[in-house]
């Protein structure tokens, strides 16, 4: 008997159904960053393990999904090596290449190998499914998508506003409620410098945002338990319960940096930044300041940016911010950019949950032709090429089936309406026209036919 098929842990189908939802999500974030200039480029599935290796830490190195040499892989390899069983060793000597991790270490690849090519500032947007060797669980998949905008080749914070515009732009489009937090890292550098903590930014941010859950009381035992002095505590108390307007919440933090330069050129950014939505730049949702917000402080350098829904409890579904050398890995350095990755799976599950699909975003055929026979068929395909070329999604029943099947057929594909043509519709050079979600049914010319279904 057959082995029944299966497909690897981790990985996803995608139906019919699920790719319409997912390409209108691609289709809107796609048509928006065109809107703002931006241009796509693509880069191979797989890339040297000289570009991956040692980009993303000892973990992330783990989490490579590694390509064996094609040929005789083994030739190079003594019996001594395959006996010591050195994972790490045999892949380097067995693999050249390894599937993509992200979209960031390729995109750095890209500019310095196309640098002579590119007009600086360069605004890109790539999608591309990526792929990490990791546990698969709920929400965490093996191969998923990555659709992240970027802009290199510039130091100036409109490119920080422009990206602010664009995720305000997109969830609006969406017809999704969202926050917008950002924050910036020369904020957080300067709460570790003023206070003598510079090892404990993290450990202070992530115990700041327990705030509302535990209080200020637990807030300063877990620093405490963190290592950080009664009087480094006593520094951060203005700090830990900051409230207020964004205005307000930046002033405190820079009456708490004021000895630190690069704190105050972080709060400085951060309120140009917000300034120019307070009458320039129109946003729909809210843009809010967050000080516990601290994502990738390995590799951001200025502002940080997250976003979540409102309406549908789920972790952040945007990430992004600013960094000052994303070239420099590949020797080229001092090129700055900023960028955003929308979390597409993510996205797809708020969408879902709250059905804010457009109805004509995810319906397939528009109108079916129900197939009676040659007679019928030769009547109805002028009229099945006349709606095509008015944009209708038009199907006709390849086979003369039973009527029943037929409409069955519609009714399983969600078909809208109908057209059937039999010996008095031919006679009279009209066809039947039916709603399938109402019932209703009228005899129409091919123009009303077409101009009934638009």
């Amino acid at each position: 008997m057959a082995q029944k098929p299966s497909i690897p842990k981790g990985t996803r189908d995608f139906g019919p159904s699920e790719m319409a939802k997912r390409n209108y999500i691609f289709s809107t974030i796609k048509d928006v960053y065109q809107l703002y200039g931006f241009q796509q480029i693509e880069t191979p599935a797989m890339e040297t393990l000289g570009t991956l290796m040692g980009k993303y830490g000892e973990e992330g190195d783990k989490l490579l999904f590694k390509v064996l040499n094609s040929g005789d892989f083994l030739n190079k390899v003594s019996d001594e090596e395959l006996q010591e069983r050195n994972a790490l060793h045999l892949a380097a000597q067995l693999c050249e290449k390894g599937l993509r991790y992200d979209l960031t270490v390729p995109f750095a690849r890209y500019v310095v190998m196309h640098r002579e090519e590119l007009q600086l500032p360069f605004k890109r947007y790539q999608m591309q499914p990526v792929w990490r060797a990791d546990r698969p669980q709920k929400g965490r998949y093996r191969e998923f998508w990555q659709f992240d905008g970027d802009i290199v080749g510039s130091d100036s914070l409109l490119n920080e506003v422009e990206l602010m515009q664009i995720v305000d732009t997109v969830f609006s489009r969406f017809g999704v409620r969202v926050l917008i937090k950002i924050n910036n890292r020369k904020i957080l550098t300067g709460i570790a410098e003023v206070i003598g903590a510079a090892d404990k930014i993290v450990d202070i941010t992530v115990a700041i945002d327990k705030l509302d859950k535990i209080g200020l009381e637990n807030v300063n035992a877990e620093l405490r338990e963190d290592g950080l002095t009664e009087e480094q505590i006593a520094k951060l108390q203005p700090i830990i319960t900051l409230e207020g307007t964004n205005d307000e919440k930046l002033n405190t933090i820079a009456e708490v940096l004021g000895t630190s330069e690069t704190g105050m050129r972080g709060v400085e950014e951060t309120r140009y930044i917000l300034s120019m939505f307070n009458g320039q730049c129109s946003m729909v949702n809210e843009l809010e300041f967050d000080l516990t917000l601290a994502r990738g402080l390995n590799y951001y350098t200025g502002a940080i940016f997250e976003v979540k829904a409102l309406d549908v409890p789920m972790g952040s579904i945007l990430g992004g911010g600013r960094y000052d050398n994303l070239t420099g890995i590949f020797g080229m350095p001092g090129i700055s950019g900023v960028g955003i990755s929308f979390g597409i799976d993510r996205i797809f599950d708020v969408l879902n949950a709250l059905d804010a699909y457009p109805k004509d975003a995810v319906v397939g055929t528009q109108l079916l032709f129900i197939n009676f026979g040659e007679r019928e068929t030769a009547y109805c395909l002028p009229v099945v090429a006349q709606a095509r070329a008015a944009g209708i999604r038009t199907e006709i029943f390849p086979d003369a089936a039973k009527m029943k099947k037929q409409m069955s057929y519609a009714n399983a594909k969600q078909i809208p309406f109908v057209a059937l043509a039999g010996e008095n519709e031919i006679a009279s050079g009209k066809l039947t026209l039916k709603n399938m979600e109402t019932g209703e049914q009228a005899l129409v010319t091919p123009d009303e036919l077409i101009a009934a279904v638009k």
